[in-house]
């Protein structure tokens, strides 16, 4: 049943949340959870009233708004404030990935397919590749490519004129966006981690959503071990309810959400599993440090860009890793959080350990 003071809106939005848990489609779940309007944004004050304005100027002015740019760790919400400026500009979301663009007839393809007003989400776009990149250039700035047909000598250029659009890019590295491609975005807008209060607020609203009765003190636990990131704490949430449907009375309460969470192995810090064979395998293994991302990848059995964009970003910002020209180095946070006794080198910054690079 849902409530009578909902609107039509809202009644579809709950229905296809409950459709998806009945199915078991994680992500389809985690999609319903995600704000469907600016205002229902919690935190990130500072990029929503930015993005308010450019968005409200757009429409009083009868155009396309600039094009957007969204950096940030992931987790954060860069998928969803593409989907709400769609929403909030009423056109068509088409989504795409850098990865999935190998070559501008890809993006020639997707561009020629586009209708005045759409947006156009691209997300991974630092990823992009060059020809593709470089296409893209014309397109942000003049509306237009350059459709190539044939080889050598007898190859045309066939310019492609395409309607007004907005690119919504995202990106967690930044930094290897080239500056051309950076100049041409009208707004770029940088995500924050979120504060303990903020994530509170989240799981109090994905819990309305889900039906999930809770204590104040047990969204508060939730929340503080969901490392500054909303899609974590929606994630923690649901695992969380679980629990409390299979060994408890259904009830999310600060004893229920510690049992859970120590059950997932997130200690009280947010560390999961992978970021404590990090510091781990740093301490136990390496003294410490210096070692290589590669060295260390292997050591903890992943990916070198599992453990540089899931984990490092984490550990550095609370503290337990740095980053030096010679390598990773725990710190004495690491060692103390380990129950370990901290060695001069660590007080030292690691300069005195030894090197174990890739």
């Amino acid at each position: 049943m849902y409530d009578d003071h909902l609107g039509a809106a809202e009644e579809q939005h709950l229905r296809s949340l409950t459709a998806a848990e009945a199915e078991g489609d994680e992500r389809a779940v985690e999609a319903a959870l995600r704000p469907r309007t600016l205002d229902e944004v919690v935190g990130q004050s500072r990029v929503r009233a930015q993005l308010g304005l450019v968005l409200e100027a757009a429409r009083r002015r009868g155009r396309a708004p600039d094009h957007v740019l969204l950096s940030g760790p992931p987790g954060l919400g860069k998928t969803t404030l593409a989907m709400i400026i769609a929403s909030e500009m009423t056109a068509p979301l088409r989504l795409t990935s850098g990865p999935a663009i190998t070559h501008a007839g890809d993006l020639a393809a997707i561009l020629s397919g586009m209708n005045e007003g759409d947006v156009l989400f691209v997300d991974e776009i630092h990823r992009m590749s060059r020809p593709a990149e470089e296409m893209l250039y014309m397109a942000m700035e003049d509306f237009r490519v350059d459709v190539v047909i044939g080889k050598g000598p007898g190859a045309t250029a066939i310019p492609l004129e395409i309607p007004p659009f907005t690119l919504v890019g995202a990106t967690t590295r930044a930094g290897l966006l080239p500056g051309p491609l950076r100049d041409r975005f009208g707004f770029t807008g940088h995500l924050e981690f979120y504060e303990p209060h903020e994530l509170d607020r989240i799981v109090h609203r994905s819990a309305g959503l889900l039906g999930v009765e809770l204590t104040g003190e047990g969204a508060a636990e939730i929340a503080s071990r969901s490392r500054g990131t909303p899609r974590i704490a929606n994630r923690l949430l649901r695992r969380v309810r679980d629990y409390a449907q299979v060994r408890a009375d259904g009830v999310v309460t600060l004893p229920v959400s510690q049992a859970a969470l120590d059950l997932y192995e997130v200690d009280e810090l947010g560390l999961d599993r992978l970021d404590r064979s990090v510091i781990d395998v740093l301490c136990r293994r390496f003294g410490g440090g210096p070692v290589g991302l590669s060295t260390l990848a292997v050591a903890v059995g992943e990916e070198r860009e599992t453990v540089e964009e899931v984990a490092e970003p984490f550990l550095v910002r609370n503290g337990f890793l740095a980053r030096t020209p010679r390598g990773r180095i725990a710190t004495p946070a690491a060692w103390q959080h380990l129950g370990l006794a901290v060695p001069p080198s660590a007080v030292l910054g690691g300069g005195d350990a030894p090197l174990f690079d890739d």
